[in-house]
């Protein structure tokens, strides 16, 4: 019969600025359920009808509600060993025991819990990340410093220090791996000819411009940049098929989305590279990301426009790099700089949107990263290795003023213009509806 959803904005005293409060209900039943974004389109579970959790949707996770039960049935089931792991959350009159596992529970088993336990009802949960975690997970370094370690004096691109990784945190063989990062290239090229072809949709502040910029260009009337236009034009077209609600990557992040694609996509057609050389590509700039995961954060909410965009920017330079044969130790050096290069960048999005200035901070960001890819592969010095600029990225970006990280309460956002803006999408919506 279908879902009615109704959706308040409301104080929630939430101590996190992206927090989403679902009460979900039926003719039976109704959960309360907390989960806070946490960037680069990852949502994390952190409460579910008052108990705290933390579930990431790396797990199959089976929800038992029970009464005094709780601490008995976890135990029996940490002797079955049936699970990665067995959670034991209390309140005054009621447990939940949380179990992950790569599996669920099976009939005869769930059957054996009812019998010995007093069980309320059991709920199970599906995840949604398309690789899962594990107990006996191990990685072959999680710091650039420890990645630089591993290579050794071993002559590996950073491309193939982040197969090495994907194998390993995966469990995946290195073909499964290039296959998966190449059907992403594939869905990247899709978003960049949607935005050439040209997009429609109402409710944006900015309307398809990337299409002049690619007339233009034909046309000779702009300054000559080479590659540097060629990465204009993709990045542009990617924003405009994000802001128009077409199908993009988070890569790392949908207000950082074209940054690190545009560049790779534009300097892999300049140079004539294929799909399997962009995927490569990828793979090192996801290494990047993946230290920047580890010790700080993707969310402007947390750290500002730096960590968007400018962990975009060092991703990008990482990845540029290896597209033009540099070594591991150019890759990282030109990701260091790009970062450094984008420390205290705020998040202050016009109206509300997030379509300016982000699109031009895009833009920046892949320029920043092609300029960094060439100083690192001429030699220039990083100054500051790359895990103390990620440590320093986080511990800036936290001191930022609250009203700069993406609440639209300080810079651009309080502009007379965009609260004009803002006005006018509201009325325009008010209409539609």
């Amino acid at each position: 019969a279908g879902i009615n959803a109704r959706i308040e904005i409301k104080h929630i005293n939430a101590s996190h600025p992206n927090t989403y409060r679902l009460v979900l209900s039926n003719a039976c039943e109704q959960h309360v359920l907390t989960a806070i974004s946490t960037g680069g389109g990852m949502i994390e579970v952190v409460e579910i009808d008052g108990f705290s959790v933390a579930i990431g949707g790396d797990y199959r996770e089976t929800l038992i509600y029970t009464d005094t039960d709780g601490p008995a049935m976890v135990q029996h089931l940490a002797e079955t060993d049936l699970a990665d792991d067995v959670l034991l959350h209390e309140s005054e009159n009621t447990c939940l025991v949380e179990i992950k596992a790569l599996q669920f529970l099976d009939a005869p088993v769930i059957q054996d819990l009812r019998t010995r336990f007093s069980i309320q009802a059991i709920k199970q949960l599906e995840p949604v990340l398309p690789v899962l975690s594990r107990r006996d997970l191990t990685v072959p370094f999680a710091s650039c410093e420890q990645m630089l370690a591993y290579k050794g004096d071993r002559d590996w691109p950073l491309w193939q220090l982040g197969l090495a990784y994907e194998t390993m945190r995966g469990d995946l063989t290195e073909q499964a791996v290039l296959d998966r990062m190449v059907d992403i290239v594939r869905v990247l090229r899709g978003s960049v000819e949607q935005g050439l072809q040209g997009t429609d949709y109402e409710d944006r502040i900015l309307g398809p411009q990337s299409g002049g910029f690619a007339e233009k260009l034909s046309q000779g009337h702009l300054l000559e940049a080479g590659l540097l236009n060629r990465i204009i034009l993709y990045v542009s077209a990617i924003m405009e098929v994000k802001s128009a609600m077409g199908v993009i990557v988070a890569a790392p992040t949908a207000g950082a989305c074209a940054a690190l694609p545009g560049a790779c996509l534009a300097a892999g057609d300049q140079l004539g590279l294929s799909d399997e050389d962009v995927a490569r590509a990828l793979l090192a700039g996801g290494i990047i990301g993946m230290f920047i995961a580890t010790d700080s954060t993707f969310a402007a909410e947390v750290a500002g426009c730096q960590a968007e965009c400018g962990a975009a920017a060092g991703m990008a330079a990482a990845a540029l790099v290896t597209m033009g044969g540099g070594t591991t130790e150019q890759a990282v050096a030109a990701a260091s700089m790009a970062l450094q290069n984008s420390l205290g960048m705020v998040c202050d999005p016009v109206a509300n949107r997030v379509e300016a200035p982000c699109l031009g901070k895009n833009v920046m960001a892949a320029s920043n990263a092609l300029s960094c890819a060439n100083m690192a592969m001429a030699g220039y010095d990083q100054v500051i290795p790359l895990d103390e600029v990620i440590e320093t990225m986080d511990r800036v970006g936290r001191s930022l003023p609250h009203e700069l990280r993406c609440t639209a309460l300080g810079g651009l956002s309080i502009t007379p213009t965009s609260k004009k803006i803002e006005k006018r999408l509201k009325e325009a919506t008010t209409r539609r509806t």
